[in-house]
C-alpha cells in the first residue's frame, strides 16, 4: 500500500483530500501542529497523525519516514509581512527533508498565473514555492489554479456574499479581468491522480474548469442559479487592489488579510494555458464540472449544514496558538481573570445545549450594539470579526472557528474553551463551564483571561473591564435564563 503524507490537514483542501486519498486505497499520514483538531473528524480513526510544524526538519523526518508521496499544501496567505520568507524557508526545509528521506514525488497545490507579468506578491510567492519544490531533487508535481469554487472556500465564500449582499455596487476594473474558475471536486481529483505519475514527470500543471468567465459575469451566474435578480454594477478604475480587498473584508466574511492576496490573483488574467494534465489524469467526459454545476453543489452543502472543511477551518494568520497553561503553573507574567459563577434552575444538559449552541446566528448573549462594534472594529484592523459564524449550527469540534474566536478544548456537556483570534494586545480566552455545586444544583462557571503583551496590553485591560458587567454579566445572566426556558425533547 502506497504511504502518502498530507500536510495542512487542518485546513479546507486538505482536511478534504484525507477522505478522498483514503478511498482511493492510500495510507495516510498527517503532519499538524494541532493534532486535537483533528479528533472530530470521521476519518481521524483511519490515519496517523505526527504532531510537528512543516518547517522544524526533525517533525518532518519523523512525518516522512517510509513515505512514497508527499502533499505540500502549506502557504501563509494573509499572515503579514514577511510571509514570502517564511513560505521560501519552509519549502525549502520541506524540499530538502524530501530527498533526504527518499520520498518519491511531491505533490504541491499552488496558483495559476500568467507569464511574463510583474506578479503580485503573493502569486509571485506561490511560483517561487513550485519552483522550489520542483529544484529539490525529488519528482514534483505543481498543480495550478485560480479560483476554487466549493462551499466554504474563502473564494466561493467572497463571491457569494458579494452577490447576495449587494445587488446595486460600484467595482474595481478587475471585475472585467478573465478567469478560469474549477470546482472543488475536480481539484481533489487531480491532487489524488498526481499521486500516481511517472517518475520521469517533473512540472508543473494548470488546471481549471470548462469555463472562461469575467468575475462579472461569475457573479450574474451565482444570482441565476441561486434565484436571485441580476445584479446591477458598475465598475470605476479608482477603486486599487488594496482599497478593494477592505471593501471585501468589510462586506463578506473573508478578512481583508485573506481577500487581498485572492483580489491580488483576480488582477491577472488566470487562464489555463494548455491541458497537458489530461495526459496523467484522464478528464471528465464533459471536461470538468462546469461554473454553474460547481456553484448548486456548493449551495447545496451550505443549505444541508454539511460543510465539511472551510476557509476559515486553518488557523488564522498571526493568532497566537499556544494553549491556556494551567492557572496554578502559569509563569508568563499577569493573567487577569474575571470569573463569574452562578446556579441555573435547569439540568446541566440543557445549560449545556445553550453553551454549545453560542455564538454566530444566535449571537453572544448579550449587549448586541456593543459585541457588533468591537466586531466591526476587529475587521477594520484585518481580523476576522463576528463574521465567520460557526460551522454547525448546534455542534462543535476542537478546532472550529466560532465568529472571533477558536474552540480550543471541548469537553462535552463539561467545558467549552475559546481563544480569541481577534486583532488584541494581548492574548484571550473565554471559558463556559457546566456542572453541579456540593447541592446538587446546576453550577454555571464562566472566565474571561486575559494575558496583556506590554503596557498597551495593561491599558486595553483597565479601558475594557468597566463593560465586563454589561458583557459578561449579562451573558452569564442570559445563557442560564436560555437554559431555564429551554423545554427538554423527547
Amino acid at each position: 500500500m502506497t504511504r502518502v503524507l498530507v500536510t495542512g490537514a487542518t485546513g479546507y483542501i486538505g482536511g478534504r483530500l484525507v477522505p478522498e486519498l483514503l478511498t482511493a486505497g492510500y495510507d495516510v499520514r498527517v503532519l499538524a501542529r494541532h493534532p486535537e483538531r483533528l479528533d472530530a473528524r470521521p476519518w481521524r480513526s483511519r490515519i496517523e497523525v505526527v504532531a510537528g510544524d512543516a518547517s522544524d526538519p526533525a517533525a518532518l523526518t519523523r512525518a516522512l519516514e517510509g513515505t512514497d508521496v508527499a502533499y505540500y499544501l502549506i502557504h501563509s496567505m494573509g499572515s503579514g509581512r514577511r510571509f514570502e520568507v517564511r513560505d521560501r524557508r519552509t519549502a525549502l526545509a520541506f524540499g530538502k527533508v524530501c530527498r533526504e528521506s527518499g520520498v518519491g514525488r511531491i505533490v504541491y497545490l499552488g496558483g495559476l498565473y500568467p507569464d511574463e507579468e510583474d506578479l503580485s506578491p503573493h502569486l509571485g510567492s506561490r511560483r517561487e514555492v513550485g519552483e522550489i519544490l520542483l529544484a529539490s531533487g525529488v519528482p514534483t508535481t505543481v498543480l495550478r489554479a485560480a479560483v476554487i469554487i466549493g462551499s466554504g472556500s474563502a473564494s466561493f465564500e467572497m463571491l457569494r456574499y458579494l452577490t447576495e449582499r449587494l445587488p446595486v455596487m460600484v467595482t474595481p476594473r478587475w471585475l472585467d479581468t478573465r478567469i478560469q474558475p474549477i470546482a472543488v471536486r475536480d481539484v481533489l481529483r487531480y491532487l489524488v491522480g498526481a499521486a500516481r505519475m511517472p517518475a520521469d514527470v517533473s512540472r508543473g500543471f494548470d488546471i481549471g474548469g470548462p469555463d472562461v468567465l469575467t468575475y462579472r459575469a461569475m457573479m450574474q451566474r451565482y444570482a441565476a442559479v441561486a434565484g436571485l435578480r441580476p445584479r446591477q454594477i458598475v465598475t470605476v478604475p479608482l477603486l486599487t487592489p488594496g482599497l478593494s480587498s477592505h471593501w471585501v473584508g468589510l462586506v463578506t466574511p473573508v478578512p481583508s488579510g485573506i481577500a487581498r492576496p485572492l483580489v491580488d490573483s483576480l488582477v491577472h488574467e488566470v487562464v489555463c494555458k494548455d491541458h497537458a494534465i489530461d495526459q496523467y489524469v484522464p478528464p471528465r467526459p464533459e471536461g470538468g464540472i462546469g461554473f454553474d454545476r460547481a456553484v448548486e453543489l456548493a449551495l447545496t452543502k451550505v443549505h444541508d449544514l454539511d460543510v465539511s472543511t472551510s476557509w476559515a477551518s486553518a488557523s488564522t494568520p498571526g493568532a497566537p496558538s499556544d494553549p491556556l497553561p494551567s492557572d496554578p503553573d502559569w509563569s508568563g507574567g499577569s493573567l487577569y481573570v474575571d470569573q463569574r459563577d452562578c446556579t441555573v434552575g435547569a439540568p446541566p444538559e440543557r445549560l449545556w445545549k445553550v453553551i454549545e449552541g453560542i455564538g454566530g446566528r444566535r449571537g453572544w448573549y448579550s449587549w448586541r450594539l456593543g459585541w457588533w462594534t468591537r466586531g466591526l472594529l476587529d475587521r477594520v484592523v484585518g481580523g476576522p470579526g463576528l463574521r465567520r459564524g460557526r460551522l454547525h449550527p448546534d455542534t462543535l469540534s476542537v478546532g472550529d472557528p466560532l465568529d472571533w474566536w477558536r474552540v480550543e478544548t471541548l469537553e462535552r456537556g463539561r467545558l467549552l474553551r475559546l481563544r480569541a483570534e481577534m486583532r488584541l494586545p494581548g492574548e484571550a480566552w473565554l471559558e463556559l463551564r457546566a456542572g453541579t455545586d456540593e447541592q446538587g444544583r446546576t453550577l454555571f462557571r464562566q472566565r474571561a483571561l486575559f494575558h496583556p503583551r506590554g503596557l498597551p496590553g495593561e491599558l486595553y485591560w483597565a479601558a475594557v473591564r468597566p463593560f465586563h458587567d454589561v458583557v459578561f454579566g449579562g451573558m452569564q445572566r442570559n445563557i442560564a435564563h436560555a437554559a431555564e426556558r429551554t423545554e427538554d425533547k423527547p
